[in-house]
């Protein structure tokens, strides 16, 4: 099949999520075709059925804001039509789906059709869709898509409670390469960060409010009250600053480092004990899933789709929304000597469940379905 995908290209997740799926149906013989505005992050090696087309915007003193919208409704357009396409899958609603709407339109009246697939992945509804500026346009691209996913059955749901949405929306989760995120040895790594043998605490965001970044270092604060531990914060964003005066404060500056943006993430969970991820919000989980395919098991809230990740007593714990004490708790109670084994065993083999194997037939199989009844109506 030939397929476009236009996503954001940035570490996030919809975009890393994107990329992935991206590579993988390429080695499965599909010919894929990034549309986005810079080359995606996750897009780092070469195969014969991978292609990238860059959306230029241009810039003009008129515009206050470059209108992007418009740049990459115009390059679908070109895409489709010369590299014959057979599907456009856009992740992310903003604004990608209004765009794919847009040039389906053009196309049309040039005599081609194509059917349209979105991907929800969260904050496209949770946060940035609510907003009444944007609402209409959300509510009406999803509802002219031809075919709805979304990440986990937390944010279908929400998506149905919120907008007035008409469409069947399919639960496809997110996934995981378990050929790159695996334990690695790293002892070497491990020794230095942790000389005298303290557990090892891990937390990766875009640090905004959100993540609740400043609960992480409370949680930390509470286990090294009462066991040896260090905490390695990566990531980087507007709470960052806020996250280390807290730390200089407390006076746990000195056990933990800020290691900002990393490519390769798996190394660091190689060697952790303990990932933390405490979020308001999170539609899926995709750092929690990383984490536990490298054996690090996982204490997150209880909000959205980590419910439907993280298993209570067996990949970790789920908690309530800023409830520290509980949070600690059960990080200590996972971290003790007989009980840290079972856990990153049970975080591997739920993470196991997620592997990309198990869920690119799903979106395999959504595309055939999507692709065959759109023939049939379009007859």
């Amino acid at each position: 099949m030939n397929i476009g995908i236009v996503c954001y290209p940035t570490f996030g997740g919809s975009g890393v999520v994107a990329t992935e799926l991206g590579k993988a149906l390429a080695k499965e013989g599909h010919r894929i075709h990034f549309i986005t505005y810079s080359q995606p992050t996750r897009l780092d090696f070469f195969n014969e059925n991978l292609f990238y087309h860059e959306v230029d915007v241009q810039s003009y003193p008129l515009f206050q804001y470059p209108p992007y919208e418009l740049a990459l409704a115009s390059k679908m357009v070109e895409v489709v039509q010369f590299e014959k396409l057979d599907l456009l899958h856009v992740h992310y609603a903003i604004p990608h789906a209004s765009a794919a709407y847009m040039a389906k339109q053009i196309l049309r009246v040039k005599g081609i059709e194509i059917p349209v697939i979105t991907t929800l992945h969260g904050t496209d509804i949770t946060l940035v869709g609510k907003d009444p500026s944007y609402e209409p346009v959300v509510t009406f691209s999803i509802n002219q898509s031809d075919g709805v996913t979304a990440v986990s059955s937390s944010l279908r749901d929400e998506t149905y409670e919120h907008f007035a949405i008409t469409k069947d929306i399919e639960v496809i989760p997110n996934f995981i390469d378990l050929e790159r995120f695996k334990k690695q040895k790293k002892d070497h790594f491990k020794k230095a960060i942790c000389p005298n043998g303290e557990k090892l605490v891990v937390h990766t965001s875009n640090f905004r409010k959100v993540k609740r970044v400043e609960d992480v270092i409370k949680i930390f604060i509470g286990i090294r009250k009462e066991m040896p531990a260090k905490l390695l914060m990566v990531g980087d964003g507007p709470e960052r600053s806020k996250a280390e005066a807290l730390c200089r404060e407390t006076c746990s500056f000195e056990d933990t480092r800020f290691l900002g943006k990393l490519d390769h993430v798996e190394e660091v969970l190689s060697v952790a004990d303990l990932f933390l991820m405490p979020s308001e919000k999170e539609s899926f989980g995709l750092a929690a899933l990383e984490a536990m395919a490298c054996e690090v098991p996982v204490v997150s809230s209880n909000t959205g789709g980590l419910t439907e990740l993280n298993v209570d007593g067996v990949s970790g714990f789920t908690c309530d929304i800023g409830d520290i004490e509980s949070m600690t708790k059960k990080s200590l109670h996972i971290l003790k000597d007989e009980n840290l084994p079972n856990f990153k065993e049970g975080a591997l083999k739920r993470a196991k469940e997620f592997d990309i194997s198990n869920i690119l037939p799903m979106y395999e199989s959504f595309y055939n379905k999507i692709v065959e009844s759109f023939k049939i109506s379009a007859v």
